[in-house]
This record gives structure tokens, C-alpha cells and sequence, in this order.
């Protein structure tokens, strides 16, 4: 299968706001992915409306689970957003701790705050 040539930023974002059908959403999500672009990933497993497409749902959870592996707040939110979910305070625990082991102090301090957010 040949590689799918990523687009520049510009052509990226001009994709996303001009809707794509939800084939091509998932050939670009996979393409990034592919290329360890979690974050550019989210925005096209979004495009693909995670609702109606299992594809989408099951990639965005599969990086909530890597976000909660690598300590990373960011792709945690990214993630979590594109399915319309709010992680629970437990996960946000298990994140910072995640986060502590791989010396991600800035992480820490967040999924902390957020852990005790989400327990109000």
C-alpha cells in the first residue's frame, strides 16, 4: 500500500473546516497515525465522527490508553474531547502517576489538579 503524503499545516487545516466525508477523515487519520502523530490524528478521528464510525471511537480510546501510558495531558484531553467524554478522577490519577514515573513534571501538576477537579 503506497504512503499517503501528509498534508502541510495550512492544507491540514483547510481539510478539517472544509468537511470531509468520513472515509477520507479515517485514510488521513490512519496516515498519521502511522506516522506517530497523535495529535494531528485526533483531528481527523473526530472529522470521522467517532458517533457513527467504530473505527474512530476504537483509535481515539486506544490513544486515551496511550496518553494514560505515556503521563500525556495533552493527547489525554485531545482524545477525550473527540469522543465527548470527561476522564474520571481516577484516571486522571493513574495519569499523573504515569506522568511522574516518565519525569513529566508539568503533567503531573495537571492530571493532579484535574483528578481533583473531576472529584467535586
Amino acid at each position: 500500500m503506497a504512503q499517503m503524503k501528509l498534508p502541510d499545516p495550512l492544507s491540514r487545516r483547510h481539510l478539517l473546516e472544509g468537511g470531509l466525508d468520513s472515509t477520507k477523515a479515517m485514510a488521513y487519520a490512519r496516515a498519521y497515525l502511522e506516522d506517530g502523530r497523535d495529535i494531528e490524528a485526533v483531528d481527523f478521528l473526530s472529522a470521522a465522527d467517532p458517533d457513527s464510525s467504530e473505527e474512530a471511537r476504537e483509535a481515539l480510546q486506544s490513544l486515551q490508553g496511550a496518553a494514560i501510558e505515556r503521563g500525556d495531558v495533552f493527547l489525554m484531553r485531545a482524545a477525550s474531547a473527540a469522543l465527548d467524554e470527561e476522564p474520571s478522577a481516577g484516571t486522571w490519577r493513574t495519569l499523573a502517576e504515569a506522568a511522574a514515573r516518565a519525569e513529566r513534571t508539568q503533567d503531573v501538576e495537571t492530571a493532579e489538579r484535574l483528578a481533583t477537579v473531576g472529584a467535586e
